[in-house]
Protein backbone atom coordinates (compact mmCIF):
# COMPACT_ATOMS: atom_id res chain seq x y z
CA UNK A 1 0.00 0.00 0.00
CA UNK A 2 1.66 3.31 -1.01
CA UNK A 3 1.08 6.50 1.31
CA UNK A 4 -0.65 8.95 -1.12
CA UNK A 5 0.27 12.24 1.47
CA UNK A 6 3.42 11.81 3.90
CA UNK A 7 1.89 14.69 6.11
CA UNK A 8 -1.45 13.21 6.97
CA UNK A 9 0.10 9.80 7.55
CA UNK A 10 2.51 11.12 10.09
CA UNK A 11 -0.17 13.21 11.88
CA UNK A 12 -2.73 10.20 11.86
CA UNK A 13 0.03 8.20 12.94
CA UNK A 14 0.64 10.96 16.27
CA UNK A 15 -2.72 11.22 17.01
CA UNK A 16 -3.59 7.46 17.23
CA UNK A 17 -0.38 7.07 19.32
CA UNK A 18 -1.19 9.57 21.60
CA UNK A 19 -4.93 8.74 21.88
CA UNK A 20 -4.18 5.05 22.53
CA UNK A 21 -1.70 6.14 25.12
CA UNK A 22 -4.48 8.19 27.21
CA UNK A 23 -7.23 5.84 26.54
CA UNK A 24 -4.38 3.23 28.25
CA UNK A 25 -3.59 5.33 30.89
CA UNK A 26 -7.19 6.31 31.71
CA UNK A 27 -7.69 2.69 32.79
CA UNK A 28 -6.14 2.93 36.07
CA UNK A 29 -8.63 4.97 37.14
CA UNK A 30 -12.59 3.84 37.85
CA UNK A 31 -14.90 4.96 34.77
CA UNK A 32 -17.85 5.28 37.37
CA UNK A 33 -21.19 5.82 35.76
CA UNK A 34 -23.33 7.99 33.06
CA UNK A 35 -24.76 9.34 35.84
CA UNK A 36 -21.33 10.02 38.04
CA UNK A 37 -18.33 9.74 35.95
CA UNK A 38 -15.03 8.70 37.54
CA UNK A 39 -12.10 10.25 36.67
CA UNK A 40 -11.25 7.72 34.02
CA UNK A 41 -14.56 8.61 32.00
CA UNK A 42 -13.39 11.81 30.35
CA UNK A 43 -9.61 10.85 29.55
CA UNK A 44 -10.90 7.46 28.08
CA UNK A 45 -13.77 9.04 26.00
CA UNK A 46 -11.27 11.58 24.90
CA UNK A 47 -8.24 9.12 24.17
CA UNK A 48 -10.54 6.60 21.98
CA UNK A 49 -12.03 9.93 19.89
CA UNK A 50 -8.60 11.09 19.03
CA UNK A 51 -7.99 7.29 18.23
CA UNK A 52 -10.47 7.18 16.12
CA UNK A 53 -9.68 10.67 14.48
CA UNK A 54 -6.20 9.19 13.71
CA UNK A 55 -7.55 6.23 12.09
CA UNK A 56 -9.90 8.23 9.66
CA UNK A 57 -6.72 10.42 8.53
CA UNK A 58 -4.58 7.61 7.88
CA UNK A 59 -7.25 5.77 5.89
CA UNK A 60 -7.08 9.17 3.82
CA UNK A 61 -3.08 9.36 3.48
CA UNK A 62 -3.59 5.99 2.19
CA UNK A 63 -6.57 6.28 -0.23
CA UNK A 64 -7.05 9.70 -1.60
CA UNK A 65 -4.54 11.17 -3.92
CA UNK A 66 -2.28 14.40 -3.04
CA UNK A 67 -0.45 17.12 -5.62
CA UNK A 68 2.98 15.81 -4.58
CA UNK A 69 2.70 13.10 -1.65
CA UNK A 70 2.36 16.50 0.79
CA UNK A 71 5.93 15.96 2.08
CA UNK A 72 6.49 16.71 5.59
CA UNK A 73 8.48 20.00 5.68
CA UNK A 74 10.85 21.00 8.16
CA UNK A 75 10.30 21.42 11.71
CA UNK A 76 9.99 25.37 12.74
CA UNK A 77 12.32 24.82 15.87
CA UNK A 78 12.37 28.76 16.88
CA UNK A 79 8.64 28.58 17.50
CA UNK A 80 8.49 24.88 19.02
CA UNK A 81 11.04 26.28 21.60
CA UNK A 82 9.33 29.28 22.45
CA UNK A 83 6.07 27.56 22.72
CA UNK A 84 7.44 25.02 25.30
CA UNK A 85 9.27 27.21 27.45
CA UNK A 86 6.12 29.61 27.84
CA UNK A 87 4.00 26.83 28.97
CA UNK A 88 6.95 25.55 31.39
CA UNK A 89 7.11 29.29 32.52
CA UNK A 90 3.97 29.73 33.19
CA UNK A 91 3.38 26.41 35.27
CA UNK A 92 6.31 27.96 37.34
CA UNK A 93 5.71 30.97 37.92
CA UNK A 94 1.24 30.73 38.79
CA UNK A 95 2.51 29.90 42.31
CA UNK A 96 4.89 32.39 42.71
CA UNK A 97 3.43 35.44 40.60
CA UNK A 98 -0.24 34.67 40.55
CA UNK A 99 -2.50 34.79 37.39
CA UNK A 100 -3.09 37.94 37.20
CA UNK A 101 0.81 38.63 35.82
CA UNK A 102 1.69 35.25 34.92
CA UNK A 103 -1.16 34.66 32.23
CA UNK A 104 0.33 37.98 30.21
CA UNK A 105 3.34 36.48 30.31
CA UNK A 106 2.83 33.41 29.11
CA UNK A 107 0.86 35.33 25.93
CA UNK A 108 3.32 37.95 25.68
CA UNK A 109 6.04 35.27 25.36
CA UNK A 110 3.91 32.31 23.29
CA UNK A 111 3.27 35.34 20.94
CA UNK A 112 6.68 36.09 20.07
CA UNK A 113 6.72 32.88 18.67
CA UNK A 114 4.69 34.09 15.27
CA UNK A 115 5.93 35.82 12.78
CA UNK A 116 3.04 38.51 12.74
CA UNK A 117 4.16 39.87 16.17
CA UNK A 118 2.00 42.77 16.82
CA UNK A 119 2.32 44.45 20.67
CA UNK A 120 -1.44 45.87 20.56
CA UNK A 121 -2.84 43.06 19.50
CA UNK A 122 -0.67 41.00 22.11
CA UNK A 123 -1.89 42.88 24.98
CA UNK A 124 -5.35 43.30 23.92
CA UNK A 125 -5.32 39.38 24.01
CA UNK A 126 -3.31 39.07 27.32
CA UNK A 127 -6.12 40.86 29.13
CA UNK A 128 -8.82 39.33 27.51
CA UNK A 129 -7.57 35.92 28.21
CA UNK A 130 -6.81 36.83 32.01
CA UNK A 131 -10.43 38.42 32.43
CA UNK A 132 -12.16 35.14 30.85
CA UNK A 133 -9.56 33.00 32.77
CA UNK A 134 -10.58 34.82 36.64
CA UNK A 135 -14.13 34.39 34.85
CA UNK A 136 -13.95 30.90 34.45
CA UNK A 137 -11.53 29.33 36.64
CA UNK A 138 -11.76 31.43 39.50
CA UNK A 139 -15.50 32.68 39.86
CA UNK A 140 -17.60 30.07 37.89
CA UNK A 141 -15.89 26.93 39.29
CA UNK A 142 -14.54 28.08 42.56
CA UNK A 143 -10.77 26.94 41.82
CA UNK A 144 -8.16 27.93 44.26
CA UNK A 145 -5.76 29.56 41.97
CA UNK A 146 -3.70 32.47 42.84
CA UNK A 147 -4.50 35.97 41.40
CA UNK A 148 -1.86 38.10 42.68
CA UNK A 149 1.74 37.13 43.74
CA UNK A 150 2.54 35.76 46.78
CA UNK A 151 4.49 38.23 48.55
CA UNK A 152 1.26 40.12 48.16
CA UNK A 153 -1.33 37.83 49.61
Amino acid sequence: MKIKSQRDFASGLMFVAIGTGFAIGALNYTFGSSARPGPAFFPFGLGVLMTLLGAAVLFKSLTIESDDGEPIGSIAWRPLGVLIASVVMFGLLLPRLGMVITLPLLVLLASLASDEFSLKSTLVSAGLLTVVAWGVFVKGLGLAIPLWPSFLA
